[in-house]
């Protein structure tokens, strides 16, 4: 059973622009449509080993406790399966709003160290920002050094097949002008007003 916290929520705690700003995010429009019937946690498949259901997420991040819903690990255990979505019967995006809240803990910074979901999202974006290309072997290795090194011994057998059949290289890929991309991830309207990913 998942293990709800049940605490006494203060004023003093509520983002008041944090509705809004999820809301701006793509898929995320309909937030306020949502009428908290339960819908989505009674189909979530991963419900039992979440801190908030998916209802108490939609509730806490409409009611402005930004700090609670980003630092929950409901956001992390989405498993994108959509199931809460189709059987809405508000058809709101829960799965393109936990999308949303993943995108901002992580530039927030509202996450455990060694999660490795979210670095691997942060040490992906770095490698094709710097190089434009993605190197597999290297991010998986990044992702090792960054979460758990230990785990990696475990799959040297895996790694050494991968390198073998020439699945993984060691060879670093880089476009020929990477900084040209990076003109137009600035550019981007997603980048602004956020801060770059370290």
């Amino acid at each position: 059973m998942s293990k709800i916290r049940r605490t006494i929520k203060y004023e003093s705690e509520r983002d008041g622009t944090f509705a809004e700003e999820i809301m701006a995010s793509p898929g995320c429009e309909d937030l306020l449509g949502c009428f908290q019937c339960g819908t989505c946690s009674g189909v979530c498949p991963l419900s039992i080993y979440m801190d908030h259901t998916p209802r108490q997420i939609i509730y806490l991040t409409r009611q402005g406790f930004k700090d609670e819903v980003l630092r929950s690990n409901t956001i992390w255990l989405c498993a994108s399966c959509y199931a809460c979505y189709v059987d809405c019967p508000k058809t709101v995006h829960i799965t393109d709003v936990m999308y949303a809240l993943k995108q901002r803990a992580i530039r927030e910074g509202l996450y455990p160290s060694r999660f490795p979901i979210p670095v691997l999202a942060r040490e992906f974006y770095k490698m094709v920002r710097g190089k434009g290309r993605l190197t597999e072997t290297w991010l998986v290795v990044r992702l090792l050094l960054k979460t758990n090194i230990f785990k990696g011994f475990g799959m040297w057998r895996l790694g050494l097949g991968l390198l073998r059949t020439g699945r993984f290289s060691l060879a670093v890929e880089s476009m020929k002008h990477p900084e040209e991309l990076r003109r137009i991830l600035d550019a981007s309207p997603a980048q602004h007003g956020k801060k770059e990913v370290a």
